[in-house]
């Protein structure tokens, strides 16, 4: 018996349009891979930074934020404060080492079950290629301490400047 992992993907899904996307694909019978452990939220606006980083540290693989289309959303503006902190955590990620495709950000209205089934294989393909995501050593290191952060230039300076000020 072969062993293969399978990833586990925590999915954010807007109420509106992705989660009924997603009831639309198992009503049409459409087969995506069932890796999507599916959260429903009333807006994707509503997902903090600090959620998706909590389904990593609790043992996802990855973690797909759904919502509707950019100026479709239910309430108005959600989806756009979701796209700029979307950018804004996968720099933080970046940082840790950890690879992007394991968060990813999909639009997918309520009659696009089909492209929201599509979205999870695709994901699910790209996290099994990347293997398991090991929180403790990819992020705290091998002791479970956190690793130093690189300093910025402005910073590096600043602190080579206090270090010079200590000198005899």
């Amino acid at each position: 018996m072969e062993n293969t992992f399978e990833p586990v993907i925590v999915g954010f899904l807007c109420n509106w349009c992705s989660y009924r996307a997603a009831d639309l694909a198992g009503t049409a019978r459409i087969h995506y891979a069932p890796n999507l452990r599916p959260i429903r939220v009333m807006c994707s606006g509503r997902v903090e930074p600090q959620h998706v980083l909590a389904a990593l540290r609790a043992g996802a693989d990855g973690v797909m934020i759904a919502g509707c289309h950019p100026g479709e959303c239910h309430y108005v503006e959600g989806n756009l404060k979701t796209m700029r902190r979307f950018y804004l955590l996968r720099r933080l990620l970046a940082q840790w080492g950890i690879e992007e495709e394991r968060v990813q950000l999909v639009w997918a209205s309520a009659s696009e079950g089909n492209i929201l089934a599509a979205a999870v294989d695709r994901m699910t393909e790209q996290v099994r290629a990347l293997g398991p995501l090991r929180w403790q050593q990819q992020v705290l290191g091998a002791d479970g301490q956190p690793s130093p952060a690189p300093l910025s230039r402005e910073e590096s300076a600043h602190a080579v400047a206090e270090r010079a000020e200590m000198l005899p």
